[in-house]
This record gives structure tokens, sequence and C-alpha cells, in this order.
């Protein structure tokens, strides 16, 4: 099943089911604003379709799956995948499975409620583990990234899908809301204990690449990829794919726009 394919049937789910606003606001707003946030969602998700490869006995997990709905795309595609999550809406999580089940093998794809860090995952488990929108909430990362490096296959990959931290529109915002209290303390309470959250504690592509190589990951920087610089009234003019084109020349020619006010950044590393 393409992207393509998978987004429109996405879609189709969304209209059915309320729940998922606002999570998802793929369907909601106007069209410049759909096609602003297509873009987006299409862009992140291409990327990780880009770095699994497709054959058998592939293992995948998805750390923080939110939804799930990166795992069952790689369900529809024969990808055995785990799902872990901490939200609260965990629950609604299983009933997806009944309506994928009629577009291919939903079987390939399990959800778990857990705590990465408290996780018993065997060493070299995983070929893949996809972290999106994640990292920045694991704390401390210091220690996440040592599991990740444990439960990894050897010249396995963790494929990075996160915000950037250099962006100064998003650090603004940010700042605002929370100030400079990046690290909380929460209870969770189907856990029922304690245990410290990134509040939205994004990085930049050069202090992850610090973080990852301290625990001996290697980074592929020539697969790092920039996205999101133009805002959404500009997809009334002109068609998204132009818009994408024109954001990556921008992104591969002025190292400025992209590391100050590009909003999204994806990354991959090996462990050696």
């Amino acid at each position: 099943m393409t992207t393509t394919v998978f987004f429109g049937l996405f879609l189709r789910e969304l209209e059915e089911n309320s729940h998922f606003f606002p999570y998802y606001k793929l369907n909601y707003g106007s069209n410049a604003q759909k096609e602003f946030r297509k873009a987006y969602f299409l862009q992140r998700l291409n990327f990780i379709d880009k770095h699994i490869e497709k054959k058998e006995n592939i293992t995948v997990l998805d750390c923080g799956c939110g939804y799930g709905t990166t795992a069952i795309y790689l369900s529809m595609n024969n990808i055995r995948t785990t799902g872990t999550t901490l939200e609260y809406y965990f629950d609604k999580i299983a009933n997806r499975k009944k309506q994928w089940s009629n577009y291919g093998n939903i079987e390939n794809v399990i959800f778990e409620y857990q705590n990465i860090l408290e996780s018993n995952f065997d060493n070299n488990s995983f070929d893949y583990i996809i972290l999106q929108d994640t990292l920045h909430h694991i704390e401390p990362v210091e220690e996440s990234l040592k599991i990740f490096n444990k439960i990894l296959k050897k010249g396995g990959k963790i494929i990075l899908v996160e915000e950037n931290g250099g962006c100064l529109p998003r650090r603004a915002i940010l700042y605002a809301q929370r100030g400079n209290k990046r690290i909380i303390e929460y209870y969770d309470s189907k856990l029922q204990e304690k245990m410290l959250l990134g509040n939205e504690n994004i990085r930049t592509e050069k202090k992850w690449v610090e973080l990852f190589e301290k625990e001996n990951f290697d980074y592929l920087e020539k697969e790092t990829q920039y996205i999101r610089f133009y805002p959404p009234f500009c997809f009334k003019k002109r068609k998204m794919e132009k818009i994408i084109e024109k954001e990556r020349k921008i992104a591969n020619n002025k190292s400025f726009l992209r590391n100050r006010f590009f909003f999204g950044v994806n990354m991959v590393f090996i462990k050696s």
C-alpha cells in the first residue's frame, strides 16, 4: 500500500471518527489548511517509508506511537510493528484494527501501554525504531538512547521525526507557553507511578547528533530532511507538490532559513 492510498483511507477514517480531533486536524479548516497539513503528514510518512526496507521478518518498534497510525501503515505493508505509548486514549487504539482489517493484514501490529525506560524487550530485537514526536518527551533522554542501543540489532536504524529545535517562531511559542521549564514530573494513573516528562523539550539537529553519537550511533547526515517552511495561506495559490519542491531547494541552499525557520527535521541514525 502506498502512502498516498493510505492517506485517502485514513481521511475516510477521520471523517467517521470524531474522537481523533484535535489530535489530527487533517480534515478540518479551509482547503489551504488541509493541504498544508497533508503536506506535513505525507512528508513525514514518506520519510519513514523510504528508510524502512520492505522484506520478510523485518521488525519495527514505533515508540510513542500515539494513535498508532504509522504502525498501522507499516502493518498494511506486511511489516511487523510494535507500537508503544503512554497516552490517555490508549484504549481507543485497538478499535482501529477492525476497520483496517478490511484493507490488509492488521495482525502485523500490536500495541502496548508502557514506559520505554521500564521496558523488557530482548536485546537485538528490532531492525528499526521510529521516534516520531516522541524523543523530546522522554527523560532522561540519555537513558532512553542506551535502551534503544541495546534492543536495536547491529546495523539497525533509528528514524527520528521531530520538530526543529532551532526554529525561531516555534521556540518563541513554546517559551510563551512553558517558559524554560523543559522537564516536568507527572503521575501516570495507569502505571501508578511518577515519571519525568520532556515538556516539549525540542532540540536542534546538532544537539540530537551529539546525544546519539555519545551512545555510539552513526549519523546518516545525507539523509536529513527539513520540512514545512511556507505558512498555510501559500497553499491557496500553489499546488502542494510545487511548494514542497520549493521548500526543498531552500533547505538545500539557504542554511540560515533551514536551521531557523523550518518547522520539522527528519533524521536517521544507525547502530554501529
